[in-house]
């Protein structure tokens, strides 16, 4: 069940999925360049269900050290409410908002590996339908991330997780032609090529990682068919 901490700011899915095959995981490491046995160790978890991500939940993020792309499985979704209430900040769009922009220099920009992410379908009421947003080809991909250290409650009224966290956020652009149809507020930033997630990483200042700030073409992703975990 989505309760209301899961509700977004800018209106984008607040699920995603990461489950691959163990080929497609291969597949994946080589395309990318990516490094370190606990990458592939997460990301064969492809019947489990924390393999499909709600706001506040753990999920595998790619970060840079010592210049090498590496995993970190410790970070939650979503960046702090937006004045101490209301959503988790799961997504962010408008750059120069002071909870975003302090986060945008290169030594906090990491990418978050997807297989699909999930948008409600306004033109469905009583149950809201899901739709599900896959890349064309089949092949896992990247969101444009951003991460930060927080310190505060991550936990409920019954089960506080009061401490030190680490957390991540992911940006959004506006809807392309199949998902506008279905959710006309915005999208993710999908990084599709090593050369985007070099870009997005690795960019000298802000403005070059920010040209990654665009939709993907139309013909670049499809409507699929995946059951939700419970």
């Amino acid at each position: 069940m989505v309760t209301s901490r899961r509700a977004s700011f800018d209106g984008m899915c607040n699920l995603y999925t990461y489950r691959v095959m163990p080929e497609e995981m291969a597949g994946l490491i080589a395309h990318f360049k990516l490094v370190g046995r606990q990458f592939a160790d997460v990301m064969s978890m492809r019947n489990d269900p924390d393999a499909d991500v709600y706001p506040n939940r753990r999920a595998p993020v790619v970060v840079m050290q010592d210049g090498q792309p590496v995993m970190r499985t410790d970070m939650l979704w979503g960046f702090p409410p937006y004045g101490g209430k209301g959503p988790y900040a799961t997504n962010y769009r408008t750059l120069n908002n002071h909870m975003w922009r302090d986060w945008l220099d290169r030594g906090h920009r990491c990418v978050v590996p997807a297989t699909a992410f999930a948008e409600p379908d306004r033109n469905t009421v009583k149950p809201v339908v899901w739709r599900w947003f896959a890349r064309t080809d089949g092949l896992p991909f990247f969101f444009a991330g951003i991460w930060r250290p927080w310190t505060g409650d991550r936990g409920t009224k019954k089960a506080p997780n009061i401490g030190d966290h680490t957390l991540f956020s992911i940006m959004t652009t506006e809807a392309n032609g199949l998902v506008k149809p279905i959710h006309d507020k915005a999208m993710p930033v999908m990084l599709m090529k090593p050369e985007d997630v070099e870009q997005w990483l690795a960019g000298k200042n802000v403005a070059d990682a920010v040209e990654m700030q665009k939709p993907a073409p139309d013909d670049a992703i499809k409507i699929v068919e995946i059951e939700k975990a419970a």
